[in-house]
């Protein structure tokens, strides 16, 4: 078997990837920040988030489904072609000397909060599909250092585009990184692998991967609560901006610096965590994660903007790190042929709990009340690292009762 780093396709997974999340992140970053400094951004922003975070509560079950149905290769390019296609549309604007709109704003933001909740879960499955359960550790490592440098490059960029470019220049280098990442696409050899009729996904069997975890109760705690870091960045993508705004009267050259020292905070848990994991195993790496983020994120109202930019560090390795192990740990004990529904099951039920907490923190931010919002996060964040802590034990009690029972038998 060739190593994960003499496989071809992992390269031209890995370039293709490169180039999209580049032109998106740099996007992405631009729109959000153009909305917050409009009249009223603020409240518009969150009001934009809340609707694409409803959208795609909506429609992941169906992404998930899709995802174990149909050619994974195929899904990804399809998504790279509208993506490529919407946003030539919105550079033509520009370079036809009309003014953009919040309307335009919220189009473009809205097409790429899609594109993130059809792309991840996809590439998630084709990623277990096409690699050995052996790789897994080292991929979902080299997958994070490879998509954080992406976003260190990408802040890096925004942080100087913002001020010198016009954004119908930053939509077409959007496009041109899509059409890169097309081209890597379709030079990967990909065969899907083909199921037995009954494992296929039918009508009535989006759910299914609720099923699946509702039979292993405890494992669904942990997975659940193991998210909520993932959920907090999430959440913190509208909180930050408006924090850096008005409460540390921050520009935006400190916006896109605070997205590469989370970046490099990111490429360095992508680095360590595999080899972590190996040692300590997937759950008290992802236990460690949770309690790293949390307290990060609790410190973060009380310090000024230089120890704030040093947290952004020990969140992303907070997150990153469990988010590595975790997927290592999904990987190794969910079956290829249901792993599209089971991971929606978990970004449907996080996307559930954003939506609750945006309304509340969209709230709070029009009442001036931004501070409260990340009270409120820490407390969220806590609750998560003590059902994490405890669903582990409680999973480690039963494995080790089973252990203990086999022993007895065989005896």
């Amino acid at each position: 078997m060739k190593t994960l780093y003499q496989d071809s396709r992992f390269w031209l997974i890995i370039f293709a990837n490169i180039a999209s999340s580049i032109g998106s992140g740099i996007t992405m970053i631009a729109i959000p920040w153009m909305l917050v400094t409009s009249d009223d951004g603020n409240a518009v922003f969150g009001y934009i988030t809340i609707s694409m975070t409803i959208i795609s509560f909506i429609i992941t079950p169906f992404v998930g489904s899709l995802v174990d149905r149909m050619s994974r290769k195929k899904l990804l390019l399809i998504s790279e072609v509208v993506c490529l296609v919407v946003l030539l549309f919105f550079a033509s604007i520009g370079f036809l000397g009309l003014s953009y709109e919040i309307w335009h704003y919220t189009l473009i933001y809205m097409i790429g909060s899609l594109y993130y909740t059809i792309f991840y879960p996809t590439m998630f499955a084709m990623n277990q599909e096409i690699f050995h359960k052996d790789q897994y550790k080292s991929l979902n490592g080299t997958m994070e250092v490879q998509g954080q440098l992406s976003s260190m490059i990408a802040g890096g960029v925004a942080s100087i585009l913002l001020m010198k470019w016009d954004l119908h220049y930053i939509l077409l280098l959007d496009v041109l990184t899509y059409g890169a990442a097309i081209y890597f696409y379709v030079k990967l050899p990909y065969t899907r692998v083909k199921r037995p009729k009954a494992e296929k996904v039918e009508k009535g069997k989006t759910w299914e991967g609720l099923v699946y975890m509702l039979a292993r109760p405890t494992m669904f705690v942990f997975l659940v609560f193991s998210f909520m870091p993932f959920i907090g960045v999430m959440l913190t993508n509208y909180l930050f901006p408006v924090y850096l705004v008005e409460v540390l009267d921050a520009d935006a050259s400190v916006y896109g610096l605070e997205g590469m020292i989370y970046a490099a905070g990111a490429v360095l848990a992508g680095i360590v965590v595999p080899i972590l994991a190996q040692k300590l195993g997937n759950e008290k790496t992802i236990i460690l994660g949770v309690l790293i983020y949390t307290v990060a994120i609790s410190m973060i109202v009380f310090v000024e903007l230089p120890i704030y930019l040093t947290l952004m560090l020990f969140l992303a390795i907070g997150n990153s790190g469990a988010r590595v192990a975790r997927n290592s740990f999904l990987m190794d004990q969910i079956p290829n042929e249901i792993i599209g529904r089971v991971d929606s099951l978990f970004r449907s039920i996080g996307l559930l709990i954003r939506i609750l907490l945006l309304a509340l923190f969209t709230g709070m931010v029009s009442s001036g009340l931004i501070v409260m919002c990340f009270y409120v996060l820490s407390g969220v964040l806590v609750v998560s690292a003590f059902m994490v802590t405890i669903s582990w034990k409680r999973g480690f009690e039963v494995k080790k009762k089973k252990t203990i029972c086999l022993e007895e038998v065989s005896m």
